[in-house]
């Protein structure tokens, strides 16, 4: 029988899954709009204002998902986790106060005009609307990142009578771990948008989409993802860097390194085993991971059994899921990776006129054969996938605290029955699973709705050059 500590973590787990759908969309997805708009003013073409009028829809969408999902989760604090504002409440109430007054306020009010007065107000004034929007959810972002960045990295307070009292705001919003936090998190986004945009011109592009802003979308995610990747790559690995340095068992768990040493393997694949304290079924890069952490295949690496107590208290989190999630966010990253900078080549290589061979039989748009295509699509919501196993590494690998060495995680859950619990769990996980469902479902039948609402353009005779400098699409087979 699971216990409420259990229950009351993996309720929180769903509940925070779900939120981050959203504002991962709409941080990015705002300044994706201002870009829009900002073309739509120097060119007046006509598929910038498309492109704009389409995805505001899915902002709009997406906001007020996050806004109610995260409503609901705010209240778990006091019905699950009544400790934690017990014992932090002084230093988490302020950021999140900060995030209302300085965030959600600037989005609420601009958001009507962002949404409704295109035709309405003068383009300057929609422009600026467009643009407080967009910095509303990046300061959303960054109090949120400064609160959970705290949590991992504790700075600028005192302890009084096991209550946290502020002693330095500088150093509790500019602690060790935001920094390379907040600019991850923007970056995960950024990437999460670039598919996402991708992904759904994709998908009207094969339900005989033919217009110039499909076009003009599709390319665009994915020289924004080919753009983003390498780093978000290389903040990754400062990220780790910071990682080691303050949260050496997190680091730890994720390499699945149990005895600690130099010339540590990149483990590519691995089954943990905990009760064993041991990996089974290893298959790794030799010193990869000393190399990559250290910085030299001599380096010194930490082991997970430097964290048990000489009680036999573990005080490293759960190895597993740490281990697996990581992969699986790495493992999407580099996904990405061969698909934005295969498309960009593919599309580099094209020439006007150029025909022949499989790719001129195969050709979808802009030099991009169909399979590519289809990956786009496929590769819709892998920003979400990457997202999730990159905060289930984080959040999970702070165990066994909820502030890392302030407050340990069984000293904040409530004291209510599991069954109370169980049930809201239930509950929560049925809700949130239609909910998830009918906005897929919702975004592909916009999409679906736009394609089938768009003739498709009249084919040159000959491939010549398009207004923009690409050459026309290619009649559909």
């Amino acid at each position: 029988m699971m216990d409420t500590l259990l229950l009351s973590r993996l309720q929180f787990a769903a509940n925070i899954s779900f939120h981050i759908l959203f504002p991962t969309i709409t941080i990015a997805l705002g300044w994706v709009l201002l870009f829009f708009k900002v073309r739509l003013n120097q060119t007046g073409e006509e598929r910038w204002m498309d492109a704009y009028r389409f995805w505001v829809k899915v902002f709009a969408l997406s906001f007020a998902m996050g806004v109610v999902s995260g409503i609901t989760m705010s209240f778990q604090f006091g019905t699950n986790w009544p400790g934690f504002m017990e014992s932090v409440g002084n230093i988490a109430g302020p950021l999140l106060a900060y995030e209302i007054l300085t965030a959600f306020f600037l989005e609420a009010v601009f958001l009507g005009i962002m949404l409704f007065g295109f035709r309405r107000v003068p383009g300057w004034v929609h422009t600026l609307a467009t643009f407080l929007v967009a910095f509303g959810t990046t300061m959303s972002a960054f109090w949120i990142i400064v609160l959970n960045s705290w949590m991992h990295t504790p700075a600028g307070f005192e302890m009084r009578e096991g209550v946290t009292h502020a002693t330095d705001w500088l150093a509790i919003i500019f602690n060790p771990s935001m920094p390379y936090r907040l600019v991850h998190m923007l970056l995960a986004s950024g990437l999460t948008v670039a598919f996402l945009i991708a992904g759904l011109s994709a998908f009207r592009w094969l339900r005989g989409d033919r217009s110039d802003e499909v076009r003009t979308t599709l390319r665009f995610g994915l020289m924004a993802g080919a753009l983003l990747i390498p780093l978000q790559i290389l903040a990754g690995d400062m990220h780790g860097l910071n990682t080691l340095e303050h949260q050496p068992a997190k680091v730890a768990a994720m390499e699945g390194n149990w005895e600690t040493g130099p010339n540590v393997p990149l483990l590519l694949f691995a089954a943990p085993d905990e009760a064993a304290r041991e990996n089974r079924l290893e298959l790794g890069i030799p010193s990869g991971a000393s190399l990559i952490l250290k910085h030299h295949p001599e380096g010194v690496v930490p082991g997970l059994n430097d964290f048990v107590s000489e009680e036999g208290e573990v005080l490293h989190p759960p190895v597993a899921p740490v281990f697996y999630g990581f992969r699986v966010m790495v493992g999407t990253g580099m996904a990405m990776l061969l698909l934005s900078w295969g498309a960009l080549a593919l599309m580099a290589r094209r020439k006007p006129g150029a025909s022949g061979g499989w790719l001129a039989t195969r050709r979808g748009l802009d030099g991009l054969p169909r399979p590519v295509i289809w990956a786009a699509l496929a590769m819709t919501f892998s920003g979400w996938l990457a997202t999730l196993a990159g905060w289930y590494v984080t959040e999970i690998g702070r165990q066994p605290w909820l502030v890392t060495g302030v407050l340990p995680t069984e000293a904040a859950v409530t004291d209510v029955a599991p069954a109370m619990v169980l049930s809201t769990f239930i509950a929560y996980l049925a809700v949130y699973a239609v909910l998830t469902a009918a906005y897929i479902g919702v975004l592909f039948y916009l999409a679906g709705k736009k394609a089938r609402g768009t003739p498709a353009p009249e084919l040159a005779a000959e491939n010549r050059p398009g207004p923009d400098g690409v050459g026309v699409l290619q009649p559909a087979e």
